[in-house]
């Protein structure tokens, strides 16, 4: 199985508001960079996204680790996620999932993967997790940009 490098982030100005994400992946030292947006968003839409994206770029199984700030996704995916599809998709408190759509199309990208979860701390100087910030920032800025010359 092959084994690939996912570095993943998300980023919101406004909270909703406009919104970007950004993903590298890395395999046998080639990289590839992709990134997107919504108008009306919320960062922790961008961060599942951002996932989701990354998984879509899959065209076979892989042994990926995937590194990403944000603990909502990494929690979400490798603590919450087994309860909440135990429970019909309801959260602790018996109310829906919050973005459930999209954490049920994370869970379904992800099945005929191995993922491992790296949590790295946002805005550190950590390289990579730069990297995507900046790809997801300046897709905020295109948006808005774009918003402005309307």
């Amino acid at each position: 199985m092959k084994k690939i490098e996912i570095y993943t982030d998300g980023a919101c100005s406004g909270n909703p508001g406009p919104g970007g994400w950004g993903v590298l992946m890395r395999y046998k030292g080639k990289e590839k960079e992709i990134s997107g947006g919504a108008i009306e968003t919320t960062n922790n839409q961008m961060e599942l996204t951002a996932v989701i994206e990354a998984l879509r770029q899959l065209k076979e199984p892989v042994d990926a680790t995937i590194y990403t700030d944000s603990t909502y996704v990494l929690k979400g995916f490798t603590q919450w996620l087994p309860t909440w599809v135990a429970q019909n998709w309801k959260s602790a408190s018996k109310k829906p999932v919050a973005n459930l759509e999209l954490w049920q199309e994370l869970l379904r990208l992800s099945l005929p993967h191995h993922l491992k979860w790296v949590w790295v701390k946002g805005h550190n100087g950590h390289r990579e997790n730069e990297r995507v910030d900046a790809l997801a920032r300046r897709f905020i800025e295109e948006l808005q940009l774009r918003t402005e010359l309307k």
